[in-house]
């Protein structure tokens, strides 16, 4: 019997990614999104070279170089603004692809035409919210909020941190785990700094913590800077990735940070806008797979939104399964191989942005002097040991330089 089409459902980068895998391995599919419409939201993601192997292989390389900013280096500063340590990354650092810095609303943008452009504007079904997902020996069943159910022979559930099928199948998960740090991100256009392509980490959670880095540039030379600061808090209210932020909630321990380099009070105060919510994800979980219904992306591992893996790990699950269920006649199988090559590693990146993130870098100096400034970091630290905790991350990531 000729296969039915693949229901995905969730229209995020993880679920229109595999949707362009799938087209290009001849694999009929629809996507199903909860949205009445396309929407650009979002802020600033990171795209590391193991990400954009994959979207290189799907033709999409040009469209991103027209969007984003091409990342030259990884830096790390004290709360003084001293660099404690510096990388190139990407291309720069030998990789055969390059990293992008992009806003997420443009990453979103590019799938999105992408998929309509290859499979057809009906390929991407807005409106339908799912609820639920029925299975049995012939095929599944995807019913949706006030709209008609779907079938085909097996359903991707793509549908985010916030997942309807992981509910489904983990009733008693309760809410997202909260690790006492809340964030605030914005975006400001200006100047570029430094050198106009460094995705930078400031300073430490406890003091003020801040990643900031370029993700468009503009014909006038201006850059559109992406900017987050992560604090601890016990009093955060949980919320959608949209809620208002308000500067004087977060300034205090940024309010003398003018480095040569950047002022920091001054991005503040020239946002275009802020947005608040906590840092949130969830515990790893043993299973994905039940039989003809997959977990995948967020829906399968949220994870904190550090080291740019939130993104990248749902567009390696989305190459990997694609290809097993290409090389599979049993898509049944395929799902359970996926499941086997995909589940522990993606679940050690959970743990690990947890506890050692790429900016535990600056913990371990900060650590180190109390805090205080330095004369030469070479005093405090062999500069071989800081890379090895760089290296550490790659690993965990899975994008080493001989990875790739």
């Amino acid at each position: 019997m000729p296969h039915r089409a693949i229901l995905v459902i969730g229209g995020g980068i993880g679920g229109l990614t595999l949707a362009l895998s799938l087209h290009a391995r001849d694999i009929p599919c629809r996507v199903y999104e909860a949205a009445p419409e396309f929407r650009k939201l979002g802020v600033g993601i990171n795209m590391l070279p193991h990400a954009i192997r994959v979207l290189t292989g799907l033709g999409l390389q040009e469209n991103l170089n027209a969007c984003g900013v091409e990342a030259r280096e990884f830096t790390y500063f004290n709360q003084h603004g001293q660099l404690i340590f510096s990388e190139p990354c990407g291309l720069h650092a030998g990789y055969e692809y390059p990293h992008f810095s992009i806003h997420r609303a443009d990453l979103h943008q590019v799938l999105y035409d992408a998929v309509v452009g290859r499979l057809g504007a009906e390929a991407v079904q807005f409106g339908h919210r799912c609820t639920g997902v029925d299975q049995d020996g012939d095929g599944v069943t995807v019913r949706f909020e006030g709209v008609e159910p779907a079938t085909g022979d097996i359903a991707i559930a793509c549908d985010g941190f916030h997942s309807a099928v992981r509910a489904q199948f983990y009733p008693d998960e309760g809410p997202p785990q909260f690790g006492g740090i809340n964030m605030w991100r914005g975006v400001t256009r200006r100047r570029p700094f430094l050198t106009g392509g460094s995705v930078n980490r400031v300073g430490t959670v406890q003091r003020g913590k801040m990643v900031i880095y370029a993700i468009r540039q503009f014909e006038d030379g201006t850059q559109l800077i992406n900017w987050n600061t992560e604090q601890p808090r016990d009093d955060h209210k949980p919320n959608d990735w949209a809620t208002p932020g308000r500067i004087e909630d977060f300034i205090e321990p940024f309010q003398d940070w003018k480095f040569d380099w950047l002022d920091i009070p001054q991005l503040f105060a020239d946002a275009e806008f802020i947005m608040e919510y906590p840092m949130v994800d969830r515990d790893p979980v043993d299973r994905w797979v039940w039989d003809r219904i997959a977990l995948m992306g967020d829906a399968a591992h949220p994870m904190y939104p550090r080291g740019g893996n939130g993104g990248a790990q749902a567009i390696l699950d989305a190459e990997c399964l694609s290809e097993l269920l290409a090389d599979e006649e049993d898509f049944r199988a395929a799902l359970r191989e996926f499941e086997d090559r995909r589940l522990d590693t993606v679940n050690k990146i959970v743990l690990t942005n947890r506890s050692q993130p790429p900016d535990y870098i600056i913990e371990t100096v900060d650590k180190l002097t109390g805090g205080e400034p330095f004369e030469r970091i070479e005093d405090v630290i062999d500069p071989a040991e800081l890379a090895a905790i760089s290296d550490r991350y790659k690993a965990v990531a899975n994008y080493t330089l001989p990875e790739l």
